[in-house]
């Protein structure tokens, strides 16, 4: 089976966040959850983007720091802000097995960039498509040009109609208990490919 390292969101890690890794888990997955914020858990999105800029680059550093025990060959998952730590691992931590991006896709070229994507990684995406963080915002056109560049054979990109962020966080009112159960479907499918 895989080992996942599971990244929350900007609000933290939310009782949403942890029935999501369950899910996972229930396919007979590792799926670690580490987090960033030290028990922090913010009622709304605007509080959760203020209290990670009061951090600024410890949640990066954080995040190293609970990667850095954990054996090679893991697959990096995460919910928007923490997609962005997913993927970052997913392209620079030699032995990444995969990475699931949940609501976030960084370019893989450009300034923001963490370089190209390494060869033979499977990675899927999964947002809404009026997001207006993912579809409104451009991580939709990143995950695109991911899919374009690295081919459709090792990237996989999942739009689902709607219009929230976070929407598979059960314990946030953005929850969309149908598309969530076909976001675990998808990515437990791609963790049994992986396991």
């Amino acid at each position: 089976m895989a080992e996942v390292v599971l990244f929350h969101h900007v609000q933290g890690l939310t009782d949403g966040v942890r029935a999501f890794a369950e899910g996972l888990r229930a396919g007979g997955h590792t799926v670690h959850t580490p987090d960033l914020y030290d028990g922090e858990v913010s009622k709304t999105l605007e509080d959760g983007l203020a209290f990670a800029r009061s951090l600024g680059d410890e949640v990066d550093a954080r995040a190293d720091r609970a990667v850095a025990d954990l054996p090679a060959g893991l697959v990096f998952a995460g919910f928007s802000s923490g997609a962005a730590n997913a993927q970052r691992f997913a392209q620079t931590r030699p032995g990444a097995r995969g990475a699931l991006l949940y609501e976030a896709c960084i370019p893989v070229t450009g300034d923001w960039a963490f370089g190209p994507w390494p060869d033979g990684v499977p990675v899927q995406v999964h947002g809404m498509e009026k997001d207006p963080f993912f579809g409104l915002e451009g991580d939709i056109d990143a995950a695109r040009e991911l899919v374009g560049t690295v081919g459709d054979d090792v990237a996989e990109l999942f739009v689902y109609p709607g219009d929230q962020h976070l929407f598979t966080d059960s314990s946030l009112p953005s929850y969309d208990a149908d598309a969530t159960a076909l976001v675990v479907q998808r990515s437990r499918q791609l963790l049994d490919r992986l396991g």
